[in-house]
């Protein structure tokens, strides 16, 4: 039998008898019949038709639901969520919770900023521009019985306030800061010294640079000078530099008495830990040392 050249349908020979010409006239019409429904496999208002992988015939693909895109899945035409599916409220954010998917971050709220959390966006409180400061060594601690009286536990805080009241030893002493209990020349601290000799109408002020072993306080010229001053810091939880700005005087005996009022920083990678107030001569028998720390 004779076949169509596109669809290979039966058709009747030139030589067939007439009698045959019903039975052919049927077999090419349900060929035509199944072929053309097989490339036209729609039953829906809104189908989209593509080729299958079977020759001549298409697949029926179904209308999306509203706000849906026509993408591709698997070499395939398929419907997935769009930007306007997902929206839904004025405000949202867009992002890719995983490969190709969109999901939805709903508006934050008045002031919070938008930060990552566990690998997507988020919405947090805005950091306060202040410091809020807490006591860490509740009460104080008592400057007594030692020459370096040391205050630890300090974790994650970038700011550090060190507050020293009438701290006095056995003897004429220089008093000083010290931070992870480092006694190295690591403290590099700019700025004025006032030097008292006898009477205070014969001071003066000179320049204080380079590293020194601390950050000084102030010196008493004998053992009934006390010593008070604080030193603020900032970094503390950095591997970088250190920054301080500090002050500290002493009250009125006979000798050479040095008060100190310096700016600098304090040159290590290691995150702050501890604090330490150092008197460089005899222990300390008076005196309060107080910490403060915000993050």
């Amino acid at each position: 039998m004779a076949t169509t050249t596109n669809y290979s349908w039966t058709t009747p020979d030139d030589t067939a008898l007439v009698k045959d010409g019903a039975a052919a006239i049927r077999s090419l019409g349900t060929a035509i019949d199944t072929t053309t429904k097989n490339l036209n496999p729609s039953t829906t208002l809104g189908d989209i038709e593509y080729r299958s992988s079977t020759a001549n015939t298409n697949t029926r693909l179904g209308i999306g639901t509203s706000g849906q895109s026509l993408t591709v899945v698997a070499g395939v035409p398929s419907w997935a969520a769009s930007p306007t599916s997902v929206l839904t409220t004025t405000g949202d954010t867009l992002y890719a919770s995983a490969a190709n998917t969109l999901s939805r971050l709903g508006i934050g709220s008045t002031g919070q900023i938008l930060t990552v959390s566990g690998g997507v966006p988020a919405w947090a409180a805005a950091p306060t521009s202040a410091a809020n400061w807490s006591l860490l060594n509740s009460g104080g601690t008592a400057l007594t019985g030692a020459q370096t009286i040391t205050i630890s536990g300090i974790s994650g805080k970038d700011k550090i306030m060190i507050l020293v009241a009438a701290a006095r030893s056995a003897s004429a002493s220089r008093f000083s800061f010290r931070l992870n209990t480092d006694t190295g020349s690591n403290y590099y601290r700019y700025g004025q010294l006032n030097e008292v000799t006898g009477t205070y109408s014969s001071d003066y002020i000179q320049r204080v640079g380079a590293a020194s072993t601390g950050i000084d306080i102030a010196l008493g010229g004998a053992a009934s000078a006390a010593a008070s001053g604080y030193c603020i810091l900032t970094g503390c939880n950095t591997a970088g530099v250190k920054q301080f700005n500090s002050v500290g005087a002493i009250n009125y005996v006979s000798g050479t008495n040095q008060n100190y009022n310096l700016g600098g920083y304090y040159d290590s990678s290691s995150t702050i830990s501890s604090i330490s107030v150092f008197s460089e001569t005899g222990n300390f028998n008076n005196g309060t040392v107080y910490v403060y720390t915000s993050a």
